[in-house]
């Protein structure tokens, strides 16, 4: 019996550790360019230049590679072994989302991808290149067209097999392969992921404005959070998982198989005090290799400032003092409005002018202007 390319490809692609590998046609029209344009129009995309910068070749895949005929597109389950809103319980601990308390997916998945292209070239010929999610590329939308799973009212890929937990990755090729049936929606009229979100970042179903989403606050905003948000964020220092864990499709997810994306121990629900002392060079011990890394010590630790605000414990008031005292202004801007929270109105105005004289340092005392 003959098995098909399509076929082949599959088979290699679970040789090498992918849960799951289904293909499709990149040479139609498609209606995510529509909805990208409409995104960047009403700047839902926040300080993320780059996706207005890239849009010319975001909008399709062949715009990106005019040679493109097909894409082979995989996924990687990341399901964790427990409901990560469980996490938001232990407001002295922090939570941290799913996807980076493990190693980088880029590198992982990467590697594969590579490996996956190296044997088709070898197999079948054929130009190709491969797309983990730093390229201008909209895996969703292949991934959807594929058949591994639609965009649900939270914009993200849901599956029937995996829930919400599978990372993306793409192969696209000049082969012109048997592409698989799409998938259709199968959200119905559930809106558990809208309902479910801390700061109304969804506008309407199947939209998202990222500037009130608390992934982007906490990972793509490079400034301070905007007050109206801060408490919503409660001791979420990295990411949320809010929308993703909420859906009912996770009643079919499975654990994460692939030991590098399973938790590290010391990222399930670290310390909100220990984390707050972290300097950079600590900052990069421990996270090398992890997504958490890139965002840099000083955007990381004001994330750790909000929460300490959060816990409305007075004994964070010396964590967060001492942060006030950080060489970054935006760490010490954040610990103020920490201070702010934990701390009785007159012993905050005392305070204020006994440890933190305008003339000493006037970086602080900017924060003063905050409500």
């Amino acid at each position: 019996m003959t098995i098909s390319i399509s076929e082949q490809i599959r088979a290699r692609a679970l040789e090498l550790g992918f849960d799951v590998c289904r293909l499709a046609s990149v040479q139609d029209a498609w209606a995510a360019s529509d909805r990208l344009t409409e995104y960047l129009d009403q700047g839902h995309h926040g300080e993320m230049a780059w996706m207005a910068d890239t849009a010319a070749r975001r909008h399709h895949p062949q715009a990106l590679w005019p040679d493109a005929k097909s894409a082979v597109v995989l996924g990687m389950n990341y399901g964790p072994d427990v409901d990560p809103r469980a996490a938001l319980d232990d407001r002295s601990a922090a939570a941290i989302s799913v996807y980076a308390q493990g190693d980088d997916y880029h590198e992982l998945i990467k590697g594969r991808l590579k490996q996956l292209a190296g044997w088709m070239v070898g197999r079948f010929g054929g130009d190709l290149k491969v797309f983990v999610d730093t390229a201008p590329l909209m895996e969703k939308p292949l991934a959807e067209r594929a058949g591994i799973g639609w965009q649900g009212k939270h914009t993200n890929l849901v599956s029937r097999e995996f829930g919400s937990w599978l990372f993306l990755g793409v192969v696209l090729t000049e082969l012109e392969l048997e592409p698989d049936a799409p998938e259709t929606d199968h959200c119905g009229a559930c809106r558990a992921c809208l309902d479910v979100c801390p700061t109304q970042a969804f506008p309407a179903p199947y939209q998202i404005d990222a500037r009130r989403c608390i992934s982007y606050l906490t990972i793509e905003l490079k400034g301070p959070v905007p007050i109206e948000f801060r408490p919503a964020l409660a001791n979420r220092i990295y990411g949320c998982d809010d929308c993703l864990a909420a859906c009912p499709w996770n009643k079919f997810a499975q654990t994460a198989s692939e030991q590098k994306l399973q938790a590290r121990s010391e990222l399930r629900a670290p310390n909100l005090t220990d984390l707050a002392s972290l300097d950079d060079g600590q900052f990069r011990r421990l996270f090398a290799k992890n997504p958490i890394k890139r965002i840099g010590r000083d955007r990381f630790i004001r994330n750790i400032a909000y929460a300490l605000g959060n816990t409305g414990e007075a004994a964070m008031v010396p964590v967060a003092l001492s942060l006030s005292r950080d060489t970054s202004p935006l760490v010490r801007g954040a610990a103020v409005w920490a201070l702010r929270q934990l701390m009785t109105p007159t012993d905050f105005a005392e305070l204020k002018t006994v440890v933190w004289p305008l003339e000493d340092n006037p970086d602080v005392c900017l924060e003063w202007i905050d409500p």
